[in-house]
């Protein structure tokens, strides 16, 4: 039996669902029933349980013999940090509670470093407090820049007919879809193939900057001249807390973004056929994006 914490976000329900596909138990973890119903159709336990609450997750762990972490975002947190850092040591105690032997955790690149990283420093922090489960095999998936970020510019272009943002134009990321992140953690999950305390970068079909993703958006869209600008942070602070973000949360992001303008915080690995992944862009904005541009341009 596998438990999935996350079971409904964008990570996790491509683990259920792969695991299920795959003939697995799976317990599917989350806060609202409603949500886990579909997963529960298809098979898994659902078992509602908050990540904070260490006693519930280490029941949901008990006899699982691997486990799918990670950190569901608070955006409108006070304490975002507080929040990661409170959520990081619930789930390293309940998983060394629960004596299971194998997990695979949701970190991010740049979580080596300690500060100056915004959301991320919660992710260094997680790494930290696992680092101290002995006895257990733990892999954490260093990921690149999500796909799902660029669908914010749906209102965006929407709104100011560009797509806009606080990354430099000529800023290259790794960037990644967050189904091939899922189907990556479920293989080695059925695998079981790593041990003690291993990272793995995973860094998406390619390196792209926003001037591209502009690009591939507006030729989908039909508007082939689409640009990119960089926007200050004082607009994109205020954006932001106006779609229902907490400044906190908001300073972290920019904090972040800042990092990645200036190299800081980048990816450690060279690009592999071991840390690239097969959804591209291209395929994202056709499967994702435009759907979702279409529907809000139906609905104004």
């Amino acid at each position: 039996m596998y438990v999935v914490t996350g079971a409904t976000g964008n990570t996790g329900s491509v683990i259920a669902r792969t695991l299920l596909a795959k003939g697995q138990q799976v317990r599917a973890i989350g806060r609202n029933a409603e949500h886990l119903n579909a997963l529960a159709k298809s098979g898994a336990e659902p078992f509602i349980a908050d990540v904070g609450d260490t006693a519930a997750l280490a029941k949901a762990f008990n006899g699982a013999k691997g486990v799918y972490l990670m950190i569901p975002p608070d955006t409108k947190s006070r304490d975002a940090l507080g929040y990661e850092k409170r959520t990081a040591e619930s789930l390293a105690t309940a998983l060394e509670r629960s004596g299971v032997s194998h997990a695979v955790v949701l970190s991010s690149i740049g979580a080596d470093k300690p500060d100056k990283t915004g959301p991320v420093v919660g992710l260094h922090h997680f790494e930290q407090q696992l680092n101290g489960i002995a006895n257990a095999n733990i892999l954490c998936i260093r990921a690149g820049y999500f796909m799902e970020n660029t669908l914010a510019q749906v209102d965006v272009i929407k709104a100011q007919g560009l797509a806009a943002g606080p990354l430099r134009p000529d800023l290259k990321v790794p960037m990644i879809a967050t189904r091939d992140i899922g189907a990556f953690a479920a293989e080695r999950l059925l695998h079981l193939d790593f041990q003690g305390h291993e990272f793995r970068e995973l860094l998406g079909n390619r390196d792209l900057s926003y001037t591209e993703v502009a690009t591939i958006i507006g030729k989908a869209i039909g508007k082939p001249d689409l640009k990119y600008s960089q926007l200050p942070d004082a607009q994109i602070r205020q954006a932001m807390v106006q779609s229902g973000m907490s400044e906190n949360f908001v300073g972290l992001l920019l904090e972040m973004s800042a990092s990645l303008n200036s190299g800081y915080m980048r990816a450690l690995e060279p690009r592999t056929a071991q840390n690239t992944t097969p959804t591209s862009y291209e395929t994202f904005v056709t499967e994702e994006f435009l759907p979702l541009y279409k529907s809000k341009l139906a609905a104004a």
